[in-house]
């Protein structure tokens, strides 16, 4: 089995951290989770027991400069870890989680173990939402997959996270510099930082994050709990599969490194096989 370490920087995200080291810990080990707190002001939680946490002066206050400060620090760090042993480095924000489908039978290591990674390795992005006439708040009371049944394929979160080789991630991990990308199929990384509508408010109430540039962004992102909402939810199976060869083979003309799907809005149902998961 490989040896695989994940690695995410964070701010004042303990809700969705909570979880990541959750299911990472399950899934590769906790002594394998590396946690970078963005600012000096930060506190390590508690549930990061067992994790290797740090707390880093701030990188950058607006959005931009942030990012790619950001980027170029994890991007930094990813090759440490591979100087010390590591096989395969992932790298996501705090409200991701890469995850098989459990129709294999098999975790995420092992699934990982399988592949033969060149450069990287990218799951298919689901960006869930928030229903709103049928789910409510998001809590740690129940797996996240119980509370949450609807997502949007989206292309922003098909996002080359695993890597076998020290290289340079874009802003968001969303491209691996100078290196093409590859779908796994049956791989998907599940997006929550949009799920669910009173965490929304309260970053767009955020001073911080308003200063920062962020608030824009925020709401141009929370249209997905509107399409979880309003669109018609599609077969999971029928269009992931689509969705895999398509953003496999389209690409954005200014960004060949980047997959596409023709500005589709596609929701799905997330099967209740998933709902054990996360």
């Amino acid at each position: 089995m490989k040896k695989i370490a994940a690695l995410t920087m964070v701010r004042n995200d303990d809700f969705f951290l909570r979880k990541w080291v959750e299911y990472y810990g399950r899934e590769l080990g906790k002594e394998n989770l590396y946690i970078y707190y963005d600012g000096e002001d930060q506190v390590v939680g508690n549930f990061c027991q067992g994790t290797n946490s740090f707390v880093n002066p701030k990188i950058g206050w607006q959005v931009v400069e942030a990012e790619k400060g950001r980027l170029k620090f994890l991007s930094e760090k990813a090759a440490e870890l591979f100087a010390k042993g590591y096989d395969l480095v992932i790298g996501v924000d705090a409200d991701e989680y890469i995850v098989v489908d459990p129709k294999l039978g098999v975790g995420l290591r092992e699934f990982l173990s399988r592949h033969t990674i060149d450069v990287s390795l990218s799951p298919l992005g689901l960006d869930f939402g928030q229903k709103l006439d049928e789910e409510g708040d998001l809590s740690h009371e129940e797996e996240f997959l119980v509370q949450r049944h609807y997502a949007l394929i989206g292309t922003r979160y098909t996002k080359p996270s695993i890597i076998a080789k020290p290289c340079r991630w874009g802003s968001g991990f969303h491209r691996v510099k100078g290196h093409n990308f590859h779908i796994a199929p049956d791989l998907y990384l599940l997006h929550f930082g949009y799920a669910d509508r009173k965490i929304l408010e309260e970053r767009l109430s955020d001073v911080e994050r308003a200063a920062q540039g962020r608030k824009g962004h925020i709401y141009k992102r929370s249209r997905t709990i509107r399409y979880a909402t309003e669109k018609k939810a599609r077969d999971f199976d029928c269009w992931t599969r689509f969705a895999c060869k398509c953003q496999t083979w389209c690409r954005l003309p200014y960004a060949l490194n980047k997959p596409a799907m023709f500005e589709l809005r596609i929701v799905v149902k997330i099967p209740e096989r998933f709902q054990k998961v996360l």
